[in-house]
């Protein structure tokens, strides 16, 4: 496959031009090859390979057991499917927390021809999103609600309602962006503060 066959319409600098001009971003999550077909087709801009599909494609009860293996599988069949949107995958859970080369070398990238990679965290995975964009790989945050911290939280609720966890969020999406992540996924968390966090960062 050609170097100019796999460049999609939709790039990480076509995302930022986007936000700047205030333009509507799309983002919908496929696990397949059908499903992305339609999607992309449709005009999705960022087609999302979560490792949700522990839940709905494997019926775990969380997002924790999907492997690496299983993720690769996944995107390659959405990768195949797409001929526009940003395709980003999701790191499993245990491949980049706490050791930043595991992350570099399970990085999705080489395996799937996927676009950009998706980890969730703020100032305790740093380390690990610097190692990955050193090498080139763009890297998506995901902050607020992040699922893989499921036994932390010990519930689906609502993140950052108090003001501590609220300035947080704030000082990691800035941490995040100032190490170079060209998105964030805010997730379940409320309106207002999305609001803010969309403003303060570029």
């Amino acid at each position: 496959m050609s170097v100019e066959s796999t460049v999609r319409a939709v790039t990480t600098y076509r995302l930022t031009e986007m936000k700047q001009r205030g333009e509507k971003i799309a983002m919908l999550t496929s696990y397949d090859y059908s499903m992305a077909k339609i999607v992309d087709a449709a005009g999705v801009d960022v087609i999302l390979v979560g490792d949700s599909a522990a839940n709905v494609m494997a019926g775990y009860e969380t997002t924790l057991p999907i492997t690496l293996d299983m993720m690769i599988y996944h995107a390659r069949s959405v990768v195949r499917a797409v001929s526009r949107a940003l395709v980003v995958v999701d790191l499993p859970f245990g491949s980049y927390q706490g050791n930043s080369k595991v992350a570099l070398d399970s990085a999705i990238m080489k395996e799937t021809e996927a676009d950009a990679i998706k980890i969730e965290g703020g100032e305790e995975i740093l380390e690990s999103v610097q190692r990955i964009l050193s090498a080139g790989i763009p890297v998506m945050g995901h902050l607020g609600l992040t699922p893989q911290s499921i036994h932390k939280f010990g519930t689906y609720a609502v993140r950052a309602k108090e003001e501590a966890e609220a300035e947080k969020l704030v000082r990691d999406a800035r941490l995040l962006s100032d190490a170079g992540c060209f998105g964030i996924v805010l997730e379940k968390i409320p309106a207002a503060l999305a609001d803010r966090v969309t403003k303060e960062i570029s």
